[in-house]
């Protein structure tokens, strides 16, 4: 199998080292960053660097761009892709992201998959790809019913292949509503905790709920911009949802409300320990 990775940044490198690492693939790059493709020959991530016009002779791509990127190159390289063949982007949003893709590649015989590796890290650029960054991860895919069962199938291998511990079905929309909540809001949360005036006086007094709670503040903020302007409704949802839930723990400290302030603790504790249960299941 020949396959394509556009955009050897963090899971873009990471994705091509693995599948270099797991699989007997034959692994093309391609990105605008010289030093990026340079690096990635030198630790062989990928067998060569080819032109978006090559991407005919591959039987997947991979696209490791930001969402709007990803959109803007499909349709930039839409008589470029193989028909027949298949097209995945990696984004964190998909709702977009696959409408924008389903149209623009409708008649080409060429089959969009929208999916989402679950890893990451607080790091950006082919640098700090790793082939070890999904192990044991979840992979998402978000089939709409234009896309046939067998591309399902073949990509779901592929990720299992490079060690992916499990393949989740999801449509483009649950996963949008989803991902807010679990990725979105954390990266909201994080970047506003670290804006207290407190930040320059924790060293010493902070352990590891600071650093839980503050390591995803060092974000890619072109990045994150574009995912959360185009997963508006559902990520605006999570932050209002976030503001009553804080102003009801301000207001029972404020009151002294010992009384309410204990369930409102209890009620976080028992919901995560419910979580916890589910996961398990």
């Amino acid at each position: 199998m020949k396959i394509c990775v556009a955009g050897l940044g963090l899971i873009g490198g990471s994705l091509a080292k693995t599948l270099k690492k797991n699989t007997d693939t034959v692994v093309y790059g391609i990105d605008i960053n010289k030093k990026a493709v340079t690096l990635a020959l030198a630790q062989e991530a990928i067998d060569e660097e080819i032109t978006p016009e090559d991407m005919k002779n591959c039987d997947i791509v991979i696209l490791g761009l930001y969402p709007q990127a990803t959109i803007d190159f499909i349709k930039e390289n839409r008589d470029n892709f193989n028909p027949g063949g298949i097209v995945i982007d990696t984004c964190g949003i998909k709702k977009a992201v696959v409408e924008s893709a389903e149209q623009t590649l409708s008649g080409t015989g060429v089959s969009f998959l929208g999916c989402h590796p679950m890893a990451g890290r607080e790091f950006w650029g082919f640098e700090y790809a790793l082939d070890n960054l999904f192990d044991k991860a979840s992979f998402i895919m978000t089939p709409t019913e234009n896309t046939p069962k067998q591309t399902v199938d073949t990509v779901r291998q592929l990720a299992l292949d490079m060690g992916f511990a499990k393949c989740v079905v999801s449509t483009p929309q649950e996963h949008d509503e989803v991902i807010a909540f679990t990725s979105q809001l954390a990266h909201v949360v994080s970047s506003a905790y670290v804006k207290s005036p407190s930040l320059f006086r924790q060293a010493g007094f902070s352990a590891g709920s600071f650093k839980d709670l503050t390591r995803v503040a060092r974000l890619n903020e072109d990045m994150w911009t574009s995912l959360f302007l185009l997963n508006k409704e559902p990520l605006l949802s999570e932050i209002d949802h976030v503001i009553n839930a804080l102003k009801d723990y301000r207001d029972a400290i404020a009151d002294n409300d010992s009384d309410r302030l204990h369930e409102l603790l209890k009620e976080g504790r028992e919901l995560k320990e419910e979580s916890i249960r589910n996961d398990v299941r």
